[in-house]
This record gives structure tokens, C-alpha cells and sequence, in this order.
């Protein structure tokens, strides 16, 4: 996996002081795409175990609520084993700081379903906290949403979802 761009600070794609990581990768290809560079697979730099630890080191102050992971596309299946081995060394390294996931994926339509076949998938949706699911809509952006793009996105309590088996909103963004 490659990846676009980290913040050690960022107050804009999640609640609180995050440490942000842009992976590289995403086949949805919005029109108005704010990150249209990282849609290929190879743009940026390797993902490595050096990066890894930075975003590791960057979560242990206090002040830093969590992680959020962006795009590119995450989720994407050639991301996916990279982004399952972060966020579990997260969970098991930096307790109490949460992971938020933007995804260009339908909740419902498309993750779910792929989730009862793909291990590594249902595994990645049990350690986020919160989903932002569905594609960037050009002709329903909205700056009076927050932490969207779009007001076809929706932001979701993701293990809450997958428990459920049908999208589970996080009432105070939606």
C-alpha cells in the first residue's frame, strides 16, 4: 500500500485533535473529488513499518482523540490487509483512541454483504468506530454537513452496523 499524506494534527475529518492517514488507491472516481491524485495505487510514498509507528507515535499524547482513515479508499481490497494490521496494533497499543474511516463504499449494499465472505473486511469493520460511508456526490455537496463531503454520505456507529446488519446513523452528526 502506498499512502498520500498523514497528519500528525488534523480538526477537520473527525472529532477532536486526529492523526490523520491518506492512503492511495480508489476505483470510485467522484467528479470533484477533493484528493483526485490519490486515486492511483501507486501514488505517494510505501507504506512501511516506519510509517506505521509514526502514526503509532503521533496517537499517544492525550490530547490526541484518534485516528482517521482517508482516501484513496481504505477500504479498497489491495488496501485492506495494511490497513487491518494499523488499526488493530492501534486498538491493542493505544487504548481509548478511537478510528474513524471514510469510505467511498455503501454500508449496506456493498460492505455488508462482502463482510460474511471477507475475513480481513469484517475484521477491519469490528475495529472502526465510525464509518463515513458512500461516494462524493458533486450535485449534492454541502458545506453544512459535518465531516462530509456530500449529503448523500452518511455517518455511521460501524460495529453497531455490523451487529445489526443494516446502517446504524451516529445521531449527533446526522
Amino acid at each position: 500500500m502506498n499512502y498520500s499524506n498523514f497528519k500528525p494534527y488534523d480538526v477537520a475529518n473527525g472529532v477532536g485533535v486526529r492523526v490523520s492517514l491518506f492512503v492511495s488507491g480508489c476505483e470510485h472516481a467522484c467528479p470533484g473529488c477533493f484528493n483526485p491524485e490519490a486515486w492511483q495505487f501507486g501514488f505517494g510514498e510505501p507504506y512501511t513499518e516506519d510509517v506505521e509507528q509514526q502514526v503509532l507515535e503521533a496517537l499517544r499524547p492525550a490530547h490526541i482523540r484518534g485516528l482517521t482513515l482517508l482516501g484513496g479508499e481504505p477500504l479498497h481490497p489491495r488496501n485492506r490487509p495494511a490497513v487491518l494490521s494499523l488499526v488493530e496494533r492501534v486498538r491493542r497499543e493505544c487504548p481509548g483512541k478511537d478510528i474513524w474511516c471514510y469510505t467511498g463504499y455503501h454500508f449496506d449494499k456493498e460492505l455488508l454483504p462482502e463482510s460474511a465472505r471477507d475475513d480481513t473486511l469484517r475484521r477491519l469493520l469490528e475495529a472502526i468506530d465510525v464509518l463515513v460511508d458512500g461516494r462524493f456526490v458533486l450535485a449534492r455537496k454541502n458545506l453544512n454537513v459535518r465531516f462530509r463531503g456530500s449529503d448523500n454520505q452518511r455517518i455511521l456507529l460501524c460495529r453497531e452496523s455490523l451487529h445489526a446488519g443494516k446502517a446504524v446513523l451516529a445521531e449527533e452528526f446526522n
